[in-house]
Formats: C-alpha cells, sequence, structure tokens
C-alpha cells in the first residue's frame, strides 16, 4: 500500500484529497470537516517540530494547515477554484492563490496573509529542490 501512495505521489496525485474527495461525495459538509481535521493534524506535527527544533519540518506542516483552511473554506463559500479542483481532480497552486485572494475580499486581509505567503515560499522551497 505505502508504494501504491508513493506512486501516486510521484504522479502529482493528492492521495489526501481523492480520499477526501470519495469519501465525501455523498456529504459534502463531511469534506470540510475532514479538511479541518487534517488541520489540527498537521497543527499538531507543526507544534511537534518547532519543540524538536525542526524549524524547516515545522514551517511544511504549518503551511499544510493554510492549504486544507483555504480548501474547506474555499469549499464552505462554493468558490469557482473549488469547483474546478473538483472537476480536475486536485487543487495547483494557482487554485490556492486564487481561492486565498477571494477569501480574504470575503473574510479580510487576515486570510491572504496566511495562506498565500505559505503557498508562495512552499513552492520557492520546492522549486528550488527541484533545481539542484
Amino acid at each position: 500500500m505505502e508504494e501504491l501512495i508513493r506512486k501516486a505521489e510521484d504522479m502529482g496525485i493528492n492521495v489526501e484529497d481523492v480520499l477526501i474527495s470519495l469519501i465525501s461525495k455523498n456529504d459534502p459538509k463531511e469534506e470540510i470537516r475532514l479538511r479541518l481535521d487534517l488541520a489540527k493534524k498537521y497543527m499538531k506535527e507543526c507544534e511537534d517540530y518547532l519543540k524538536k527544533g525542526d524549524a524547516v519540518q515545522a514551517s511544511e506542516k504549518a503551511y499544510k494547515v493554510a492549504e486544507e483552511l483555504i480548501k474547506a473554506l474555499a469549499e464552505k463559500f462554493n468558490l469557482e477554484e473549488y469547483q474546478k479542483a473538483l472537476r480536475e481532480g486536485r487543487w495547483y497552486t494557482h487554485l490556492l492563490v486564487s481561492a486565498s485572494s477571494k477569501l480574504s475580499q470575503k473574510l479580510g486581509d487576515w486570510v491572504c496573509r496566511a495562506g498565500t505567503p505559505g503557498t508562495r515560499s512552499t513552492y520557492g522551497v520546492f522549486m528550488r529542490r527541484s533545481s539542484q
């Protein structure tokens, strides 16, 4: 099973997103609940990494918290980005950034400050890693 998950992730498939989408197909509110549960899990992991002094891992988990919250809010407000992610079967970075921007217009600038910079900084880390 782990090898199957690794192969899917190597292909750019977010296994968590696929499973959440399938589980919540008949109950859309379930997706929001699952994403909030994931955000809580990642926050705990972030705090654990901070206690260990591992800032890199902590920042990656903090990014995942922001990502899950943006996805949950995008679904709650039925944003175009959420609908597009459903159709395409995945969330792309540009969809997260766009959803973050729209959510900040609806809910306040805190959404953009919390989500977009994390998305951009993590994207930059991945780009640097892939060019090495």
